[in-house]
Protein backbone atom coordinates (compact mmCIF):
# COMPACT_ATOMS: atom_id res chain seq x y z
CA UNK A 1 0.00 0.00 0.00
CA UNK A 2 1.39 3.05 -0.50
CA UNK A 3 1.70 5.44 2.11
CA UNK A 4 -0.31 9.51 2.33
CA UNK A 5 1.28 12.44 3.00
CA UNK A 6 1.33 13.01 6.79
CA UNK A 7 -1.43 15.46 8.71
CA UNK A 8 -4.08 15.03 5.86
CA UNK A 9 -7.54 13.58 7.75
CA UNK A 10 -9.27 11.61 5.55
CA UNK A 11 -12.32 13.87 3.82
CA UNK A 12 -15.78 13.06 4.77
CA UNK A 13 -18.27 14.07 2.24
CA UNK A 14 -22.03 14.69 2.87
CA UNK A 15 -24.56 17.60 2.88
CA UNK A 16 -27.24 18.06 -0.05
CA UNK A 17 -24.36 18.28 -3.05
CA UNK A 18 -20.51 17.54 -3.78
CA UNK A 19 -19.68 20.96 -5.82
CA UNK A 20 -16.20 19.76 -7.64
CA UNK A 21 -15.25 22.73 -9.49
CA UNK A 22 -12.92 22.02 -12.47
CA UNK A 23 -10.03 23.55 -12.58
CA UNK A 24 -7.51 25.10 -15.55
CA UNK A 25 -3.57 24.84 -14.91
CA UNK A 26 -2.95 27.27 -17.65
CA UNK A 27 -1.76 30.34 -15.88
CA UNK A 28 2.30 30.46 -15.97
CA UNK A 29 5.10 29.80 -18.53
CA UNK A 30 6.11 26.82 -19.73
CA UNK A 31 8.35 26.46 -23.27
CA UNK A 32 6.18 24.51 -25.58
CA UNK A 33 3.61 27.47 -25.01
CA UNK A 34 6.79 30.16 -25.19
CA UNK A 35 7.58 28.33 -28.65
CA UNK A 36 4.12 27.94 -30.06
CA UNK A 37 2.29 31.07 -28.86
CA UNK A 38 5.18 33.83 -27.62
CA UNK A 39 7.34 34.20 -25.09
CA UNK A 40 5.67 34.44 -21.57
CA UNK A 41 2.27 33.45 -23.16
CA UNK A 42 -0.65 32.25 -20.44
CA UNK A 43 -4.19 32.20 -20.36
CA UNK A 44 -3.93 35.53 -19.21
CA UNK A 45 -2.35 36.78 -22.79
CA UNK A 46 -5.36 36.57 -24.68
CA UNK A 47 -7.81 37.27 -21.58
CA UNK A 48 -6.15 40.68 -21.32
CA UNK A 49 -6.24 41.27 -25.25
CA UNK A 50 -10.26 40.77 -25.52
CA UNK A 51 -12.64 43.32 -27.01
CA UNK A 52 -16.24 43.91 -26.55
CA UNK A 53 -18.10 43.13 -30.00
CA UNK A 54 -21.05 45.05 -29.48
CA UNK A 55 -22.69 47.45 -26.89
CA UNK A 56 -22.91 46.21 -23.57
CA UNK A 57 -20.83 42.95 -24.26
CA UNK A 58 -18.88 42.06 -21.29
CA UNK A 59 -15.30 41.87 -22.08
CA UNK A 60 -12.34 42.40 -21.37
CA UNK A 61 -12.60 40.34 -18.19
CA UNK A 62 -10.56 41.00 -15.46
CA UNK A 63 -9.67 39.49 -12.49
CA UNK A 64 -10.05 41.04 -9.37
CA UNK A 65 -9.49 39.34 -5.78
CA UNK A 66 -6.74 37.42 -6.78
CA UNK A 67 -5.43 39.05 -9.78
CA UNK A 68 -3.51 38.08 -13.06
CA UNK A 69 -1.90 35.36 -10.94
CA UNK A 70 0.74 32.68 -11.53
CA UNK A 71 0.55 29.54 -10.17
CA UNK A 72 3.92 28.54 -9.30
CA UNK A 73 3.39 30.74 -7.05
CA UNK A 74 2.00 28.57 -3.71
CA UNK A 75 0.46 31.23 -1.74
CA UNK A 76 -1.85 31.74 -5.29
CA UNK A 77 -2.85 28.22 -4.58
CA UNK A 78 -3.52 28.69 -1.00
CA UNK A 79 -5.97 31.52 -1.56
CA UNK A 80 -7.88 29.82 -4.08
CA UNK A 81 -8.08 26.76 -1.99
CA UNK A 82 -9.63 28.80 0.80
CA UNK A 83 -12.03 30.68 -1.63
CA UNK A 84 -13.71 27.65 -2.55
CA UNK A 85 -13.56 25.92 0.94
CA UNK A 86 -15.42 29.14 2.02
CA UNK A 87 -17.77 29.10 -0.18
CA UNK A 88 -19.03 25.50 0.11
CA UNK A 89 -16.79 23.78 -3.00
CA UNK A 90 -15.70 20.36 -2.29
CA UNK A 91 -12.64 19.86 -4.07
CA UNK A 92 -10.96 21.40 -7.90
CA UNK A 93 -10.90 18.60 -10.30
CA UNK A 94 -7.05 19.60 -12.12
CA UNK A 95 -7.25 19.05 -15.84
CA UNK A 96 -4.52 16.39 -16.45
CA UNK A 97 -2.24 16.27 -19.73
CA UNK A 98 -0.82 13.15 -20.26
CA UNK A 99 0.86 12.52 -23.76
CA UNK A 100 2.41 9.09 -23.64
CA UNK A 101 4.27 9.42 -20.61
CA UNK A 102 4.65 13.05 -21.97
CA UNK A 103 2.91 16.30 -19.62
CA UNK A 104 2.28 19.50 -19.76
CA UNK A 105 1.31 21.87 -17.64
CA UNK A 106 1.94 19.86 -14.70
CA UNK A 107 3.83 21.80 -12.30
CA UNK A 108 0.91 23.38 -10.59
CA UNK A 109 -0.44 20.00 -9.64
CA UNK A 110 2.62 18.31 -9.04
CA UNK A 111 3.64 21.01 -6.12
CA UNK A 112 0.11 20.62 -4.80
CA UNK A 113 0.99 16.83 -4.76
CA UNK A 114 4.56 16.98 -3.83
CA UNK A 115 4.13 19.35 -0.85
CA UNK A 116 0.74 18.28 0.69
CA UNK A 117 -0.54 21.96 0.33
CA UNK A 118 -3.01 23.64 0.01
CA UNK A 119 -4.86 20.89 2.42
CA UNK A 120 -7.63 20.93 -0.20
CA UNK A 121 -9.49 17.80 -2.03
CA UNK A 122 -9.00 17.27 -5.69
CA UNK A 123 -9.37 14.87 -8.22
CA UNK A 124 -7.82 14.43 -12.09
CA UNK A 125 -9.79 14.44 -15.29
CA UNK A 126 -7.66 13.64 -18.35
CA UNK A 127 -8.15 16.11 -21.17
CA UNK A 128 -7.21 13.59 -23.90
CA UNK A 129 -7.02 14.99 -27.20
CA UNK A 130 -4.30 16.32 -28.80
CA UNK A 131 -3.04 20.18 -28.73
CA UNK A 132 -4.01 22.43 -32.02
CA UNK A 133 -4.24 26.01 -33.09
CA UNK A 134 -7.66 24.77 -32.91
CA UNK A 135 -9.34 27.59 -30.46
CA UNK A 136 -7.51 30.10 -33.53
CA UNK A 137 -9.18 27.98 -36.13
CA UNK A 138 -6.26 26.16 -37.44
CA UNK A 139 -7.05 22.64 -36.72
CA UNK A 140 -4.19 20.88 -38.92
CA UNK A 141 -1.55 22.49 -37.10
CA UNK A 142 -0.82 19.92 -34.26
CA UNK A 143 1.11 21.04 -31.35
CA UNK A 144 1.45 18.10 -29.47
CA UNK A 145 -0.45 14.67 -30.83
CA UNK A 146 -2.15 12.35 -28.30
CA UNK A 147 -1.27 8.68 -29.18
CA UNK A 148 -2.29 5.37 -26.86
CA UNK A 149 -1.12 1.92 -26.45
CA UNK A 150 -1.40 -0.84 -23.96
CA UNK A 151 1.90 0.06 -22.33
CA UNK A 152 1.39 3.48 -21.69
CA UNK A 153 -1.85 2.50 -20.18
CA UNK A 154 0.68 1.25 -17.96
CA UNK A 155 2.29 3.94 -17.35
CA UNK A 156 0.10 6.54 -17.12
CA UNK A 157 -1.63 3.82 -13.85
CA UNK A 158 1.64 4.03 -12.27
CA UNK A 159 1.80 7.39 -12.51
CA UNK A 160 -1.43 8.01 -11.24
CA UNK A 161 -1.28 5.60 -8.28
CA UNK A 162 0.67 8.38 -6.57
CA UNK A 163 -1.99 10.90 -6.91
CA UNK A 164 -4.52 8.48 -5.64
CA UNK A 165 -2.89 7.38 -3.03
CA UNK A 166 -2.83 10.95 -1.80
CA UNK A 167 -5.16 11.34 1.15
CA UNK A 168 -6.91 14.07 0.04
CA UNK A 169 -7.67 12.61 -3.23
CA UNK A 170 -11.76 12.48 -3.71
CA UNK A 171 -13.23 9.46 -3.18
CA UNK A 172 -16.95 8.17 -4.51
CA UNK A 173 -17.56 5.43 -1.86
CA UNK A 174 -13.59 4.80 -0.73
CA UNK A 175 -12.77 4.89 -5.07
CA UNK A 176 -10.08 7.57 -6.25
CA UNK A 177 -12.63 9.93 -8.88
CA UNK A 178 -10.35 9.87 -12.60
CA UNK A 179 -12.15 11.72 -15.66
CA UNK A 180 -11.70 11.05 -19.37
CA UNK A 181 -12.30 14.12 -21.20
CA UNK A 182 -12.88 11.75 -25.00
CA UNK A 183 -14.13 8.57 -24.01
CA UNK A 184 -14.11 7.62 -27.83
CA UNK A 185 -10.67 9.28 -28.83
CA UNK A 186 -9.97 5.61 -27.19
CA UNK A 187 -8.54 2.96 -29.46
CA UNK A 188 -10.38 0.55 -27.40
CA UNK A 189 -12.05 2.39 -24.28
CA UNK A 190 -13.12 -1.02 -22.09
CA UNK A 191 -9.39 -2.39 -22.32
CA UNK A 192 -7.86 1.16 -21.30
CA UNK A 193 -10.64 1.49 -18.65
CA UNK A 194 -9.72 -2.75 -17.60
CA UNK A 195 -6.28 -1.83 -17.65
CA UNK A 196 -6.60 1.28 -15.22
CA UNK A 197 -8.50 -0.58 -12.81
CA UNK A 198 -6.35 -3.76 -12.38
CA UNK A 199 -3.40 -1.89 -12.46
CA UNK A 200 -4.27 0.46 -9.72
CA UNK A 201 -5.19 -2.39 -7.44
CA UNK A 202 -2.20 -4.29 -8.27
CA UNK A 203 -0.74 -1.33 -6.48
CA UNK A 204 -2.52 -1.94 -3.66
CA UNK A 205 -4.86 1.01 -3.84
CA UNK A 206 -9.20 1.12 -4.47
CA UNK A 207 -10.10 0.30 -7.84
CA UNK A 208 -10.70 3.83 -9.45
CA UNK A 209 -13.76 5.11 -9.95
CA UNK A 210 -14.16 6.40 -13.95
CA UNK A 211 -16.22 8.79 -15.22
CA UNK A 212 -16.54 9.19 -18.83
CA UNK A 213 -17.10 12.97 -20.31
CA UNK A 214 -19.90 13.05 -22.67
CA UNK A 215 -18.97 16.62 -24.32
CA UNK A 216 -18.83 15.56 -27.47
CA UNK A 217 -20.70 12.73 -27.75
CA UNK A 218 -23.67 13.90 -25.27
CA UNK A 219 -26.01 10.24 -25.79
CA UNK A 220 -23.38 8.19 -24.91
CA UNK A 221 -23.72 6.25 -22.15
CA UNK A 222 -19.80 5.44 -21.17
CA UNK A 223 -21.01 2.72 -18.93
CA UNK A 224 -21.29 0.80 -22.24
CA UNK A 225 -17.49 1.70 -22.80
CA UNK A 226 -16.09 0.75 -18.97
CA UNK A 227 -16.87 3.73 -17.09
CA UNK A 228 -18.69 3.52 -13.72
CA UNK A 229 -20.75 6.60 -14.86
CA UNK A 230 -20.88 9.64 -17.33
CA UNK A 231 -21.04 13.27 -16.61
CA UNK A 232 -22.99 15.26 -18.24
CA UNK A 233 -20.63 17.86 -19.26
CA UNK A 234 -21.30 21.51 -19.97
CA UNK A 235 -22.12 23.68 -22.09
CA UNK A 236 -23.08 21.51 -24.78
CA UNK A 237 -22.49 23.52 -27.71
CA UNK A 238 -23.81 21.25 -30.06
CA UNK A 239 -27.43 21.90 -28.76
CA UNK A 240 -27.63 25.57 -30.06
CA UNK A 241 -28.36 26.79 -33.44
CA UNK A 242 -26.06 27.50 -35.68
CA UNK A 243 -26.56 31.28 -35.56
CA UNK A 244 -28.77 33.14 -32.94
CA UNK A 245 -28.96 36.63 -31.30
CA UNK A 246 -31.05 36.91 -28.52
CA UNK A 247 -34.19 39.33 -28.43
CA UNK A 248 -32.52 41.37 -25.70
CA UNK A 249 -30.70 43.05 -29.19
CA UNK A 250 -32.91 45.05 -30.97
CA UNK A 251 -32.99 44.68 -35.01
CA UNK A 252 -30.37 47.35 -35.64
CA UNK A 253 -28.00 46.22 -33.21
CA UNK A 254 -28.24 42.22 -34.97
CA UNK A 255 -27.46 43.82 -38.10
CA UNK A 256 -24.98 45.55 -36.95
CA UNK A 257 -23.73 43.12 -35.25
CA UNK A 258 -23.71 40.60 -38.65
CA UNK A 259 -22.19 43.41 -40.59
CA UNK A 260 -19.01 43.68 -38.03
CA UNK A 261 -18.43 40.03 -37.69
CA UNK A 262 -19.43 39.00 -41.31
CA UNK A 263 -21.57 36.19 -40.55
CA UNK A 264 -24.65 35.71 -38.26
CA UNK A 265 -24.18 36.23 -34.91
CA UNK A 266 -23.39 33.03 -31.99
CA UNK A 267 -25.26 35.30 -29.20
CA UNK A 268 -26.86 33.96 -26.56
CA UNK A 269 -28.30 34.72 -22.95
CA UNK A 270 -27.56 32.08 -20.92
CA UNK A 271 -31.17 31.40 -20.00
CA UNK A 272 -32.00 30.65 -23.92
CA UNK A 273 -28.28 28.57 -24.04
CA UNK A 274 -29.60 26.54 -21.27
CA UNK A 275 -33.18 25.76 -22.65
CA UNK A 276 -31.46 24.77 -25.85
CA UNK A 277 -29.52 22.07 -24.24
CA UNK A 278 -32.05 20.86 -21.86
CA UNK A 279 -33.24 18.37 -24.71
CA UNK A 280 -29.59 16.66 -24.35
CA UNK A 281 -29.97 15.67 -20.74
CA UNK A 282 -29.21 12.15 -20.61
CA UNK A 283 -32.40 9.74 -19.23
CA UNK A 284 -29.43 7.11 -18.21
CA UNK A 285 -27.62 7.99 -14.53
CA UNK A 286 -25.42 10.51 -14.97
CA UNK A 287 -23.18 13.12 -12.74
CA UNK A 288 -24.61 16.35 -13.84
CA UNK A 289 -22.59 19.62 -14.38
CA UNK A 290 -23.32 23.41 -14.50
CA UNK A 291 -21.49 26.09 -16.65
CA UNK A 292 -21.44 29.21 -15.32
CA UNK A 293 -21.29 31.42 -18.30
CA UNK A 294 -19.51 31.00 -21.40
CA UNK A 295 -18.38 33.81 -23.60
CA UNK A 296 -14.91 32.85 -25.51
CA UNK A 297 -14.05 36.05 -27.25
CA UNK A 298 -10.70 36.14 -25.54
CA UNK A 299 -9.60 33.02 -27.56
CA UNK A 300 -11.49 33.58 -30.89
CA UNK A 301 -12.43 36.78 -31.11
CA UNK A 302 -15.14 37.58 -33.67
CA UNK A 303 -15.67 33.50 -34.48
CA UNK A 304 -16.91 33.03 -30.76
CA UNK A 305 -19.59 32.01 -29.39
CA UNK A 306 -20.89 34.29 -26.45
CA UNK A 307 -23.80 33.98 -23.61
CA UNK A 308 -25.12 37.19 -22.24
CA UNK A 309 -26.31 37.62 -18.86
CA UNK A 310 -24.73 34.85 -16.75
CA UNK A 311 -25.18 37.08 -13.48
CA UNK A 312 -24.53 35.63 -10.42
CA UNK A 313 -28.33 35.20 -9.40
CA UNK A 314 -29.07 33.91 -12.69
CA UNK A 315 -26.48 31.05 -11.96
CA UNK A 316 -27.44 30.60 -8.78
CA UNK A 317 -31.06 29.50 -9.65
CA UNK A 318 -30.18 27.06 -11.86
CA UNK A 319 -27.48 25.50 -9.63
CA UNK A 320 -29.92 25.47 -6.67
CA UNK A 321 -32.56 23.45 -9.45
CA UNK A 322 -29.98 21.10 -9.57
CA UNK A 323 -28.84 20.92 -6.24
CA UNK A 324 -32.33 19.96 -5.45
CA UNK A 325 -32.41 17.07 -8.40
CA UNK A 326 -29.38 15.25 -6.37
CA UNK A 327 -31.49 14.57 -3.17
CA UNK A 328 -32.55 11.41 -3.82
CA UNK A 329 -28.96 9.99 -4.59
CA UNK A 330 -26.42 8.51 -1.62
CA UNK A 331 -24.54 11.15 -0.27
CA UNK A 332 -21.64 9.90 -1.91
CA UNK A 333 -22.22 9.99 -5.48
CA UNK A 334 -24.40 13.71 -5.02
CA UNK A 335 -21.40 14.99 -7.26
CA UNK A 336 -22.12 18.11 -9.40
CA UNK A 337 -19.36 19.32 -11.20
CA UNK A 338 -19.54 22.80 -11.63
CA UNK A 339 -17.99 24.59 -14.76
CA UNK A 340 -15.29 26.34 -13.91
CA UNK A 341 -13.45 27.86 -11.59
CA UNK A 342 -10.92 29.66 -13.72
CA UNK A 343 -11.70 29.17 -17.23
CA UNK A 344 -11.06 32.59 -17.84
CA UNK A 345 -10.52 33.10 -21.36
CA UNK A 346 -13.82 31.07 -21.99
CA UNK A 347 -15.69 33.58 -19.51
CA UNK A 348 -16.42 29.98 -17.45
CA UNK A 349 -15.46 31.17 -14.00
CA UNK A 350 -16.01 31.17 -9.83
CA UNK A 351 -12.97 33.71 -9.44
CA UNK A 352 -14.01 36.92 -8.19
CA UNK A 353 -13.74 39.22 -11.57
CA UNK A 354 -14.31 43.38 -11.41
CA UNK A 355 -18.11 43.22 -12.63
CA UNK A 356 -19.50 41.10 -9.67
CA UNK A 357 -16.49 40.56 -7.28
CA UNK A 358 -17.16 37.40 -5.17
CA UNK A 359 -21.33 37.38 -5.71
CA UNK A 360 -20.95 34.14 -7.86
CA UNK A 361 -19.13 32.40 -5.02
CA UNK A 362 -21.80 33.93 -2.62
CA UNK A 363 -24.47 32.30 -4.59
CA UNK A 364 -23.03 28.86 -4.48
CA UNK A 365 -22.80 29.28 -0.66
CA UNK A 366 -26.26 30.45 0.00
CA UNK A 367 -27.45 27.33 -2.68
CA UNK A 368 -26.08 24.73 -0.36
CA UNK A 369 -27.19 26.49 3.01
CA UNK A 370 -30.86 26.77 1.12
CA UNK A 371 -30.67 23.02 0.25
CA UNK A 372 -29.11 22.15 3.89
CA UNK A 373 -32.32 23.54 5.79
CA UNK A 374 -34.71 21.11 6.17
CA UNK A 375 -38.39 21.30 4.68
CA UNK A 376 -41.20 23.26 6.32
CA UNK A 377 -43.39 20.85 8.06
CA UNK A 378 -46.87 20.56 6.28
CA UNK A 379 -49.09 22.54 8.37
CA UNK A 380 -51.56 20.24 10.31
CA UNK A 381 -55.51 20.44 9.22
CA UNK A 382 -58.31 19.40 12.23
CA UNK A 383 -61.65 18.69 11.72
CA UNK A 384 -64.29 20.60 13.29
Amino acid sequence: MMSTPAGHAPHAPGGPARLIALYLPQFHPIPENDAWWGKGFTEWTNVTRAQALFPGHYQPRLPSDLGFYDLRVPEVREAQAALARQHGIEGFCYWHYWFHGRRLLERPFQEVLQSGRPDFPFCLAWANESWSRSWLGDKRDILADQRYSHDDDLAHARWLAAAFADSRYLRIHGRPLFLIYRPFALPDARATTDTLRSEIVRLGLPEPYLVGINAHNPDADMRKLGFDMTEHHEPQLGALPGAYAPASLDRRMRMKLRKTLGRPAKVYTYEEARAFMASKVPAHPHFPCLFVGWDNTARRGQEAIIMTDATPEIVGAHLRRLIRSLSSKHPQERILFINAWNEWAEGMYLEPDHRYGTALLAEVARSLQEAAQPADPQPQTTRA
